[in-house]
C-alpha cells in the first residue's frame, strides 16, 4: 500500500461522519440527492442482468464507502450475502450502524477467504481516489474475490462530462482525484484479466430536465452522461492477462 494510498484512506475516515452532506452540496446543481443515483445505477445494473440471465447470490461491494448503496442491491437481487469492503474504518463503522445485518457484513480488506467466492462485484466513483501506482492490485483483488465466469460492474464518473467535473471541484474529496477516462478504465480493466461486455452512460438530465429522462435508455452508448458503468467477466478458464501498472488518466 503505497503512501498516497494511506493518505486518502485517512482522508474518507475524517470524512465518514459527514460524507452524505459533503456530497450533497456538490451534486445540489443536479437537482437531485444520493439515492437517486445510487437507485439508477443498482437498477440499470440489475437490467443488464436481466436480460443476460444473470441472478448473483453473492455480492461484493469494493469501495463501499457509507454503505449507500447496500439497500437498493438488496432491492434488487435476491441475495444470500453481501460484503461492504472499504479501507476507510470509520466509513465502515457508519455503514455497519446503518445497514449491517445477517446478511450485510462489512471488513477493511478481502479476506483470502473470500477468494473465488463472489457472483458479482459492484463499485461506484471508487477508482479515481485510489493512487495510479495501486490501481492495478485493486483490480486484482477484485478479480481473486470472484468466482469463474463472475461479472464485475464498474462504476466511474465520467471525465468527459463537463458537468461532472464542475460537480467534482464543488465536492472537498473529489476535488484533486484523478479521473478515469472510459477507455482508461477499460485499458485497466482487461490488462486485469477482465473481459469487457458493455460499457453504459447514464445520467445525462438533471433535474430540471426530467421530462427528457424516457430518453436516457436510448442514450446509453454516447459518451456524455455523468456516469458510466462498465459490466465486465472473469473469465472460465486461465487468466489471460497480466497486471500491469496503467498511470494513464
Amino acid at each position: 500500500m503505497s503512501q498516497a494510498f494511506r493518505e486518502a484512506n485517512a482522508e474518507f475516515d475524517a470524512y465518514a461522519t459527514k460524507y452524505d452532506a459533503t456530497l450533497a452540496q456538490g451534486i445540489s446543481i443536479s437537482g437531485e440527492n444520493k439515492n437517486y443515483f445510487a437507485r439508477g445505477r443498482v437498477a440499470w445494473l440489475a437490467r443488464c442482468l436481466s436480460a443476460m440471465g444473470e441472478s448473483p447470490r453473492r455480492i461484493m461491494d469494493f469501495g463501499c464507502g457509507t454503505g449507500s448503496s447496500i439497500p437498493f442491491l438488496l432491492n434488487e437481487f435476491v441475495l444470500a450475502s453481501v460484503l461492504g469492503v472499504d479501507v476507510s474504518a470509520e466509513s465502515l463503522a457508519v455503514a455497519e450502524r446503518l445497514y449491517g445485518g445477517a446478511r450485510v457484513q462489512f471488513s477493511p480488506r478481502v479476506e483470502e477467504q473470500s477468494a473465488k467466492h463472489f457472483d458479482l462485484a459492484f463499485c461506484n466513483g471508487v477508482f479515481h481516489h485510489i493512487p495510479l501506482i495501486d490501481r492495478s492490485a485493486a483490480i486484482n483483488s477484485v478479480y481473486s474475490s470472484l468466482r469463474s465466469g463472475g461479472l464485475f460492474a464498474f462504476w466511474e464518473n465520467n471525465s468527459w462530462n463537463p458537468g461532472t467535473r464542475y460537480i467534482m471541484s464543488r465536492i472537498p474529496f473529489d476535488r484533486d482525484a484523478v479521473t478515469l477516462s472510459p477507455p482508461t478504465a477499460s485499458r485497466l480493466l482487461r490488462a486485469g484479466g477482465f473481459e469487457i461486455i458493455r460499457t453504459d452512460f447514464l445520467f445525462f438530465f438533471p433535474r430540471c430536465l426530467s421530462w427528457l429522462r424516457f430518453l436516457e435508455r436510448n442514450l446509453t452508448d454516447f459518451a456524455l452522461g455523468a456516469q458510466y458503468q462498465i459490466l465486465c467477466r472473469k473469465p472460465v478458464g486461465p487468466r489471460q492477462a497480466s497486471i500491469r501498472t496503467l498511470g494513464v488518466a
